[in-house]
């Protein structure tokens, strides 16, 4: 069986993003269609899809903010997994990264998920020991109400 591994298609963001929804890598607080557009809107930024006969079987998004590149929404469909589909976007991933400079690369998992950990290791990423802060930008109200604090 041919896999065919190119960018996604705006058209085709209703697939992925069913495609994550069955994968588990959305989150309720985050819309991954506008996550989806986001990426394909950006000059930055893409969505790299692998196919198997015109069927969806992985995805991975990617990006680059400047100062080093990260990847998103890795999935690969549950028949497809060990047929190195995850590695090969991966490697799809670094090189269309490769055009901004990025000297590193970088991605997020969940803490609980020590699957794709294991996978990650196994092809030659390396885990890091830092804290996450995160803070919505529809925040502008607390920011407001912060800046009145004494």
């Amino acid at each position: 069986m041919t896999i065919e591994f190119r960018p996604l298609a705006a058209t085709e963001i209703g697939e992925a993003v069913r495609f994550w929804e069955a994968c588990g890598l959305t989150h309720p607080r985050n819309d991954p269609e506008a996550d989806a557009r986001r990426a394909l809107d950006g000059p930055s930024s893409t969505i790299l899809a692998s196919f198997a006969a015109d069927h969806l079987i992985g995805t991975a998004m990617c990006g680059w903010d400047g100062h080093r590149g990260w990847i998103y929404y890795l999935g690969v469909d549950s028949d497809f997994r060990r047929w190195g589909v995850g590695r090969k976007l991966i490697w799809h991933c670094e090189d269309w990264l490769s055009q901004f400079g990025a000297p590193k690369v970088q991605l997020m998992i969940r803490a609980e998920n020590s699957e794709v950990a294991r996978f990650y290791e196994a092809i030659g990423y390396e885990e890091d020991s830092f804290r996450f802060f995160y803070r919505r930008t529809a925040a502008k109200r607390h920011r407001e109400q912060q800046s009145e604090a004494p």
